[in-house]
């Protein structure tokens, strides 16, 4: 069972967040279950992380066995739009109240709904209103 992992989950690991060790067990026994994936957009958020670089950070995908997708399909691109399409006109209808998303979050929702059986997030309200098939973990 693949598990797809969003920005945050890493991106606290990485910033050794009190929630690390907690984090990076949950990552093992995932792994151990499966695999761990992430999408390009979640590598390339990674590569500017404050503390990485991009050398470091094939390293740790690559100590960590984590399957980077760099390859995301026409399927994956139209399900985020449609997501995004969805979500950008309750925004406008809010008029501004609607808490405000990137596209990134939509591509990382799509390619876990489509290319994984689950997604790691510390974010479940945004994955669960765009994409409510999708199940989540945290």
């Amino acid at each position: 069972m693949r598990t797809a992992i969003d920005t945050n989950v890493l991106s606290s690991l990485l910033s050794h967040e009190p929630t690390a060790a907690e984090l990076a067990e949950v990552l093992r026994e995932l792994q151990a279950a499966g695999g761990l994936a992430v999408c390009a957009v979640v590598y390339a958020e990674l590569c500017a992380h404050p503390q990485s670089s991009p050398v470091f950070i094939d390293q740790f995908l690559e100590t960590t066995h984590i399957w980077v997708d760099f390859l995301l399909g026409e399927d994956v691109w139209r399900l985020a739009a449609d997501a995004f399409s969805t979500y950008s006109e309750k925004r406008r209808k809010s008029a501004g109240t609607y808490p405000r998303r990137l596209l990134a979050d939509f591509i990382v929702g799509a390619h876990a709904l489509l290319r994984a059986d689950r997604l790691l997030t510390l974010d479940k309200t945004l994955y669960r209103q765009a994409f409510p098939k999708l199940k989540l973990l945290s």
